[in-house]
């Protein structure tokens, strides 16, 4: 047993060390060095994302389909939303910054306008609700004043605002739980996720009713897991071992709220038949998250 502990202990030490040595930061001497990885640590770098195991159709016991919204406003769910600034270095971002880059360097190829992943979304199509660009009062008279077109108005009549990390106040999240039969035991499976934030154009209105979250796309979840494991998420019990986003996603180390199942009268949400009762909502929530656990205890129930 000591034998077995003392090894233990040793690679604890050294997947430790490997993180350090990575980032490089006690060997750096000067701030470019940091996070430069040697040719001898670039061949053994082959850190990537545990695969999912294949689950025959018939080895689904039983299923449910779930869509939960996950408020950043949680403490359990900061790591999804911190930090906000993008200037702390490619290892330090949020969850919806490593997001927007991989879509604009092309990295992320495609993503969806719904959760059902039937229509496709290009970078300029998601522009109108990730940009909004308005001129002034001010600057319509100065239109008409000069008689010049918008392309020709000064800056200082144009508003422009756009959608950042730090106005991103959820996520959503569609899953799959399911009773593998072979291993006997009740499983989820991450499907799609979704930034949500107030509608652009109005977006720093005082008017509660303008901060209903509204989802920008969607991404299909599988298919974006290698970046999602490349990018670190903050520990706040241990700096030098960070976690990736995607053992956070899949180890469901986050806080929500499910806002629809899949059911007869066409995955309506929660709200639209518990309307105006966030406490009955929240309450229907928990009774279909009851229903699934349970079926997992009735399995061994005799």
């Amino acid at each position: 047993m000591k034998f077995k502990s003392f090894i233990y202990v040793g690679l604890a030490l050294f997947a430790t060390n490997t993180m350090f040595a990575q980032a490089n930061v006690l060997n750096a001497k000067i701030p470019e060095e940091i996070g430069m990885k040697t040719e001898a640590q670039l061949l053994l770098d082959n850190d990537k994302p545990l695969e999912y195991g294949y689950v025959g159709d018939r080895d689904i016991l039983f299923s449910k389909m779930i869509w939960e919204k996950v408020v950043l406003d949680e403490r359990v769910n900061f790591p999804l939303y911190f930090p906000i600034e993008n200037n702390l270095g490619d290892d330090r971002k949020s969850l919806y910054q490593v997001l927007m880059d991989n879509i604009k360097s092309g990295m992320i190829p495609k993503v969806y306008g719904d959760s059902y992943f039937t229509e496709e979304r290009t970078l300029e199509d998601l522009k109108p609700s990730l940009t909004m660009t308005k001129i002034t009062d001010a600057g319509i008279d100065y239109m008409n004043e000069n008689g010049v077109s918008e392309d020709e108005i000064p800056e200082e009549y144009v508003i422009r605002r756009e959608i950042g990390a730090a106005d991103i106040n959820s996520f959503l999240i569609k899953g799959l739980w399911y009773f593998d039969k072979r291993q006997g035991e009740l499983k989820y499976r991450i499907l799609g996720i979704a930034p949500a934030a107030p509608d652009v154009n109005f977006i720093d209105s005082e008017d509660d009713a303008n901060s209903e979250p509204i989802p920008m796309f969607w991404v299909f979840y599988p298919e974006v897991r290698d970046i999602m494991h490349e990018a670190k998420a903050f520990n706040d019990k241990n700096s030098a071992v960070p976690l990736s986003f995607d053992h956070l996603l899949n180890s469901r180390r986050f806080g929500g709220i499910i806002y629809k199942e899949e059911n007869v009268y066409g995955d309506r949400e929660v709200k639209e038949y518990v309307a105006e009762n966030a406490l009955m909502q929240l309450l229907e929530s928990e009774r279909i998250k009851d229903k699934i656990r349970n079926f997992e205890q009735d399995m061994w129930s005799y």
